[in-house]
């Protein structure tokens, strides 16, 4: 049960961070609505929150976690830690030239992410000054990356997980001030907020450094040296980012091709932060806590083992994913205004993010997918099967993108991006069943039926319960009154699909009350003032 334990103290500090990350976004809606300053900002946040991404959401870890670990069983706590140090000061002077870098090429990169921007000089600009303020989070968040690889290797979860609401902690006080403060200009506003993304990153090294030092896994100040082990990390690492970031890379893509149509860019933003909540809450979860799970059985020549932990975790993905992907599609009207449709977020706005959230939800379960198989790659020290899958799938989405964008209009970018998740998806389980690093228990088939049938089930019961609620939940009625109904059709999604989950038999009631009890023991022999409070 310690995979479930971790899975579940990593979703849980997750969905506190998306929470506050919707929070955020719906400042951000009213503050900036979907005009100049918005598209704006966006676009220039969009570069360094990729590198959060491909950073921060376990990508860099998946280089770094197995060679720490062989390392550490090769030379011990000594040779780690050297490993380790060596890592930060390479990585430190890499990304600091690579920041610089950017910071100078601004202008270059706005053009490429939204190459729409180019019709509207005073967009374009604003977009590049925004840039050069945000883009030293690059430095901030990579470190922030290696560090959390250390406490994951280390099977510490809780603290890494912790470090985005920082982020959303920071911009949500500075939204605060600006509404309080009654900005009128929204160009300003955007500027605060690029502001607020750079203090946060700073904050976020901060916490992290403060995390390593209290767990022993501070690593030495030396000067950077190209050791074996630090090119072998490079040679890994640099695949691994590409592969752990297809569905932001397609993010990406849709946003080069979306900023021809005004708005669109916004709409699919505010569409893709909402699909994000589960995504990360069951797919980076699972995913962060398996490949350290893995490449211990790896270690202790247990493949049986590793088979094992890789369909049970398959199974926890998809008993949350399914359900959640239904449960966007159907509500996605209401989520959206509900959450959005204030200020300067007007009904167009809605009905459009709307229709790019339900696209998304289609894909959702193919990106949770990905998260759960590419560990089982990562921890053979494998990288590159991934990446060139992923871009196999990247060069996908923009050729559906492209194509199908005089038919389909900008919605084409959210088709392809959910078609390319699956594509990509079913490759690497094909790959993985073919090298025999993946078997398929009698177990996971039973239940994935069954919990095909329960989500189903829920989806009914939400859709009937939805329409008969179509009144309170239009715009219009007070907002207590429709979050109130919104929470009623949530609780009965979990309700509905809980009890068919038990009642089916995927998930029986005396392993519950063992893990229950397991998890109060652990609890309670927890020191309170050690610091392993976040350990496995």
């Amino acid at each position: 049960m310690s995979l479930v334990r971790n899975v579940l103290t990593v979703g849980g500090a997750t969905l506190g961070s998306r929470l506050l990350g919707f929070l955020r976004d719906t400042l951000i809606a009213a503050a900036l609505g979907t005009g100049v300053a918005a598209d704006a900002f966006i676009v220039a946040f969009r570069l360094p929150n990729l590198f959060r991404r491909l950073f921060a959401e376990g990508a860099f870890a998946a280089a770094f976690v197995p060679l720490w670990l062989r390392r550490r069983a090769e030379a011990g706590e000594g040779g780690a830690a050297r490993f380790a140090g060596e890592a930060l000061a390479v990585l430190t002077a890499a990304v600091v030239a690579t920041t610089l870098l950017a910071m100078a090429s601004a202008p270059a990169l706005v053009d490429l992410l939204a190459p729409g921007f180019a019709v509207e000089p005073e967009k374009r600009a604003l977009a590049i000054d925004l840039a050069r303020i945000c883009l030293p989070y690059l430095a901030f968040v990579t470190l922030v990356a290696l560090l959390s690889g250390l406490m994951t290797a280390d099977r510490r979860f809780l603290v890494p997980s912790l470090a985005p609401v920082v982020l959303n902690l920071v911009l949500i006080a500075a939204l605060v001030g600006l509404l309080v403060a009654g900005t009128v200009d929204r160009a300003v506003a955007a500027t605060v907020l690029a502001w607020a993304v750079a203090v946060a990153g700073l904050a976020q090294v901060l916490l992290l450094v403060l995390a390593v030092r209290r767990a022993g896994l501070a690593p030495p100040l030396v000067g950077p040296r190209l050791s074996p082990e630090v090119r072998r990390l490079a040679r890994l690492g640099l695949p691994g980012l590409l592969a752990g970031g297809l569905a932001e890379i397609n993010v990406v893509v849709g946003t080069v091709v979306a900023s021809a149509t005004a708005g669109a860019v916004s709409w699919l933003y505010y569409a893709d932060r909402l699909y994000q909540l589960p995504l990360g809450v069951v797919g980076i979860a699972v995913g962060q806590v398996l490949l350290p799970e893995i490449v211990h059985r790896l270690r202790g020549d247990d493949p049986a083992a590793g088979h094992d932990v890789q369909n049970r975790a398959l199974e926890i993905a998809l008993a949350l994913a399914l359900p959640a992907a239904l449960a966007l599609a159907l509500l996605a009207d209401p989520i959206v205004s509900i959450l959005f449709e204030r200020g300067a977020f007007v009904a167009t706005d809605r009905i459009a993010a709307a229709r790019a959230l339900a696209v998304f939800a289609a894909g959702l379960p193919a990106f949770v997918l990905i998260k759960v198989l590419t560990p089982a790659f990562f921890a053979r020290e494998d990288t590159t099967t991934p990446m060139l899958v992923g871009g196999l799938a990247v060069v996908l989405n923009v050729v559906v993108s492209l194509s199908a964008m005089p038919i389909l209009g900008w919605i084409a970018v959210a088709v392809a991006t959910s078609l390319a998740g699956w594509v990509n998806a079913a490759v690497l389980l094909a790959l993985l069943l073919a090298r025999g690093h993946w078997r398929i228990d009698a177990l996971l088939l039973r239940r994935l039926s069954r919990l095909a049938l329960a989500a189903l089930a829920m989806g009914a019961a939400v859709w009937g319960a939805e329409q008969a609620l179509a009144d309170v939940l239009a715009f219009g009625r007070p907002s207590p009154l429709r979050a109130g109904a919104l929470a009623v059709l949530v609780a009965l999604g979990l309700a509905v699909h809980a009890g068919l989950v038990l009642a089916l038999g995927v998930v029986e009631p005396r392993r519950l009350r063992a893990f229950a009890a397991a998890r109060r023991g652990a609890e309670a022999s927890e020191p309170s003032c050690s610091g392993p409070e976040d350990r496995a």
